[in-house]
């Protein structure tokens, strides 16, 4: 049986015939492509701008810079998330301020973003970056008042969440659509929704932030109006973080099969929650938030490895043995030595409950049910049940 890992890329035929033609045309970067899968990317989420950029991390310090976060200013992230999401503050100067999260979900919430906004000691805050961790929407309706009532804005970390939708009073709201944050993130990692193998997106419906962000993407050059043809300023320092017309036609192919994807990873879901049943209490997905209608990039489950009397480690491996994949999402990130440094003796319980008890299975729509039952079942024995 092949072996299932936690996550993987879904290429098909078109996909391949959709870069070989990009090969074979006359650019292979900052051709048309991009801005054509910038405009499909606009329209599958609602927003008015999408901009693409080498890949999510990109996203987040493009983001960052357009809202000219530096020093002194604090920009609170989550503790679970990758790393990404608290370096891209320390990238510009900012201070990255830890919230907790709910250990049932792992998000963020009102309730700990308030706590972490005691927490500023006098640095203005520019932004609050939520992650919608493994697709299921943080509160954006409620986070965005608590951030604008600090001064800040809400940049939504949306890499897991291409989508998913959410439920805002009597709106029901699309993952970056940004109508209620000054911009969303993606990534397009081949464990992702959709892959382009490296790559990024940043939704806004602010017209000043979008041409920001593609200034900055591209070295911080503009080309004044009426000027020499080969004339070019530099008002600002810039990055090359361009996305190659090649990576952008795979992107078009696989953003037009997003809705079969998304489709397929609900379905998925839907049958690891019969599968796992019978493995309760001491197994349970991870819960998802009021108002969130995930299309789940990850299916991370809570398990209570000291009643079981098994390490994770242990399980890992023994999962391991029968074929079956899994990660850890995420380490606390306020626990990184380098964060560590910065702000010593921070607990954050929230965030280290989830972290001792979670764990992410195999979930991308080249599944077949009967690998969701061999994953049940392989777990079971990893916990000796």
């Amino acid at each position: 049986m092949p072996f299932l890992s936690y996550g993987r890329q879904t290429i098909e035929e078109d996909d391949i015939a959709a870069v070989a033609e990009a090969l074979r045309d006359e650019f292979l970067t900052t051709g048309p492509r991009v801005e054509a899968f910038e405009r499909a990317f606009a329209g599958a989420t609602g927003a008015r701008h999408a901009v693409a950029c080498a890949n999510g991390t990109a996203a987040l310090h493009l983001a960052m810079l357009a809202l000219e976060a530096g020093p002194g200013d604090a920009v609170v992230v989550p503790s679970i998330t990758f790393l990404a999401t608290a370096n891209c503050a320390r990238f510009v100067g900012a201070e990255a301020i830890f919230a907790d999260v709910d250990p049932q979900t792992g998000l963020m919430t009102p309730d700990t973003l308030a706590e972490a906004l005691e927490r500023l000691e006098g640095r203005r805050l520019k932004a609050v970056a939520p992650v919608h961790l493994r697709g299921d929407v943080a509160d954006v309706a409620v986070l965005e008042l608590l951030a604008k009532s600090a001064g800040g804005v809400l940049v939504e970390d949306a890499p897991h969440a291409l989508g998913s939708r959410y439920a805002a009073g009597n709106r029901i709201g699309q993952v970056g659509d940004c109508a209620c944050s000054a911009m969303a993130t993606f990534s397009f990692h081949p464990v992702k929704t959709i892959a382009t193998g490296e790559g990024g997106m940043v939704t806004t419906n602010d017209d000043r932030l979008a041409e920001r962000l593609r200034t900055l993407r591209t070295h911080g050059m503009v080309r004044p109006a009426g000027g020499d043809p080969w004339r070019y300023d530099m008002a600002e320092v810039g990055f090359n973080y361009r996305l190659p017309d090649i990576l952008c036609a795979l992107g078009l192919s696989q953003l037009a099969k997003l809705e079969r994807f998304a489709a397929r990873r609900r379905e998925l879901a839907a049958h690891y929650a019969r599968a796992l049943a019978p493995l309760a209490p001491l197994v349970r997905p991870a819960a998802s938030p009021e108002g969130s209608d995930p299309v789940l990039h990850l299916m991370t489950v809570l398990i209570d490895f000291e009643a079981a009397g098994r390490s994770r480690r242990q399980v890992v491996e023994a999962m391991r043995d029968r074929g079956v994949g899994t990660q850890v999402h995420y380490i606390p990130v306020h626990t990184q030595p380098y964060y560590r440094d910065r702000f010593p003796g921070l607990r954050l319980p929230g965030a280290e409950a989830w972290y001792a008890r979670c764990l992410s299975l195999p979930l991308y729509p080249a599944m077949a049910d009967e690998d969701v039952e061999r994953v049940g079942q392989a777990l079971a024995a990893a916990l000796g049940l």
